[in-house]
């Protein structure tokens, strides 16, 4: 993902929050808060299988949540730079209530459209 657009369209961050949704994958990302770490040391930390944690390392990949290197036989994984910031994002729009004044992301206006559809006859 290469802008920050990218990063915080509504279904992006649908991803992933879904794959922030497992305790497993909430300590992967915690471990790796610190840097980059080897998936040998993951497995010992975590205390997880090889074959469950890379199930869990693949879901968090493919949010956009880390990358990985190879060195090697060895697969390294750090945390994409940006990537926490723009679900932080996110949650900061949702937590705004919406006035006139209140300016959003503008990656988020069709999301708001919808819902404004939506709830028509709702409040309204």
């Amino acid at each position: 993902m290469s802008s920050t657009a990218t990063k915080t369209d509504p279904g992006t961050l649908a991803r992933q929050f879904h794959a922030l949704s497992d305790p497993t994958r909430l300590a992967i990302m915690a471990s790796l808060r610190s840097g980059e770490c080897c998936v040998c040391d993951l497995q010992t930390s975590l205390a997880a299988a090889q074959s469950r944690l890379s199930f869990h390392l693949r879901v968090l990949k493919d949010a956009g949540l880390i990358i990985d290197r190879k060195d090697g036989r060895w697969s390294y994984y750090q945390l994409v730079s940006g990537a926490v910031e723009s679900l932080s994002d996110g949650l900061l729009w949702l937590g705004k209530r919406r006035t006139p004044a209140t300016r959003e992301l503008p990656q988020f206006s069709a999301l708001r459209d919808t819902a404004d559809a939506d709830a028509s006859g709702c409040c309204g």
